[in-house]
């Protein structure tokens, strides 16, 4: 049971999960020494202490001078920022949005209700049951990667690698294993004994495409009530010779009744986020 103050804790840490990790080298690493010209600047070069009276230095001499270990740092940050800047991705295509997103859409089209429920509301429903869904795997991430990097206990690599392990549960338990089969023999990796043995390259394609099979399953059987409501409502149009009037304008009213009627809302969320749980 999820109360609303840890549904909130939930949304705030998935959020923070790349931001924050940022933020901490940020902190901890050595900022490189920059100064005006005509002064003096001492830095580190290969261990030796060197100094520098030069006018003509500017910052991006002084910044290569720095050492290799700021170059380090800045190239530790620019990696952090890529994957940043790939946090919309990762939350889509590495998580249960994808499925959830697929099947709002394949229930409004079957609807055929057009634009109702807007696109926005349809994305930000799909996000938010994301969240629900994903709650105990960011905890895990949280409590075994985070909040130890926070305190300095673990290293970046460690974090990270710490961080992937509840993610690719969650995923190995969503995935077909004739998906896994077909990419690696793709990548041609044949030394595979355990499930802790399955690159993550070859586990997130095959993931993805198990979320694609899975949702489209899910949207043809919400389509087959509809298209009985659609193949009654034509063949009666026919018999009564209202060949001209669309069909699917007088479906539409009847699927709407039936939705209601069945609290097709009800059905349609509680049975797909079931499917994360079997």
């Amino acid at each position: 049971m999820y109360t609303r103050k840890n549904f909130k804790k939930n949304v705030f840490r998935f959020l923070m999960l790349f931001t924050l990790v940022f933020i901490i080298l940020l902190m901890s690493s050595e900022r490189p020494v920059y100064a005006a010209e005509g002064t003096s600047v001492t830095g580190t070069l290969g261990g030796e202490n060197q100094t520098s009276e030069d006018k003509d230095y500017n910052l991006l001499t002084i910044g290569v001078a720095a050492g290799d270990e700021n170059m380090a740092s800045v190239l530790q940050m620019l990696g952090i920022l890529t994957v940043i800047s790939l946090a919309p991705s990762i939350l889509i295509m590495l998580t249960s949005f994808t499925r959830i997103i697929i099947v709002l859409h394949f229930t409004r089209a079957a609807l055929n209700t057009q634009t109702v429920p807007p696109n926005q509301i349809i994305v930000g429903l799909a996000l938010f049951l994301t969240f629900f869904i994903m709650a105990p795997t960011l905890n895990t991430v949280y409590n075994d990667a985070i909040k130890p990097l926070a305190a300095g206990e673990i290293k970046t690599e460690e974090a990270l690698e710490k961080g992937m392990v509840p993610i690719r549960e969650f995923m190995l338990g969503q995935t077909s294993k004739k998906d896994i089969k077909m990419f690696l023999e793709i990548a041609g990796t044949q030394d595979v004994q355990t499930e802790e043995d399955i690159p993550t390259l070859v586990l997130i394609p095959s993931f993805i495409v198990s979320e694609l099979r899975t949702a489209f399953i899910i949207g043809f059987l919400i389509y087959i009530p509809f298209i009985v409501i659609d193949m009654v409502v034509a063949s009666t149009l026919m018999s009564m010779g209202m060949m001209m009037l669309p069909p699917t304008t007088i479906s539409m009213p009847f699927k709407i009744l039936l939705f209601v009627i069945a609290d097709g809302w009800n059905l349609v969320i509680g049975n797909l986020v079931k499917t994360f749980y079997h």
